[in-house]
């Protein structure tokens, strides 16, 4: 039942986002009790290995991290119109999701495990693309910064290649 009330406050979050002018980059979640959900601007990275969305938050002399959600895509067929589960393992002791939170001059903070959430890709996804989607998250209930709360939020840019560049003589 509370996954299901969860998936409907996502989901109308991302109507009333779009009805209100919400944009294609903004976040919400109950996170917002924790740091604000403000940005300014985001960056898509992709790879072989992992799609990275983060949204960063000018403040003056300061840029915080707002979020950063990395997904590994072992395993996924990351395609557009298909929901990539966030939650558990891709491989044993490696999280298929994770978020991050740095705001500028303190500590970075490694949100707890995804216990449920997912990931839609609308268009693109790969480097030199518009890139959009969204994407929905709850961590498992924990005494951790970020135990039991939720992250959710759209996003749209061209994607980066995050990929290795060889450096040779």
């Amino acid at each position: 039942m509370r996954a299901f009330v969860f998936a409907l406050l996502a989901a109308a979050a991302v109507v009333l986002g779009a009805a209100c002018g919400g944009g294609d980059n903004w976040l919400g979640g109950s996170v917002s009790e924790l740091f604000p959900l403000e940005i300014s601007r985001t960056e898509i990275l992709r790879n072989e290995q992992a799609f990275q969305v983060s949204y960063y938050r000018n403040r003056g002399t300061e840029v915080d991290l707002v979020v950063r959600l990395n997904v590994a895509l072992d395993g996924v067929d990351f395609a557009p119109g298909k929901k990539i589960d966030l939650a558990g393992e891709y491989a044993h002791g490696h999280q298929r999701a994770t978020v991050l939170h740095i705001a500028g001059g303190e500590p970075a903070h490694v949100l707890p495990h995804v216990r449920s959430g997912d990931l839609v890709l609308s268009a693109g996804g790969n480097p030199g693309e518009d890139t959009r989607g969204n994407f929905s998250i709850s961590f498992e209930q924990t005494t951790a910064y970020g135990g039991g709360r939720t992250v959710y939020g759209n996003f749209r840019g061209m994607a980066q290649d995050a990929g290795f560049d060889p450096v040779g003589p």
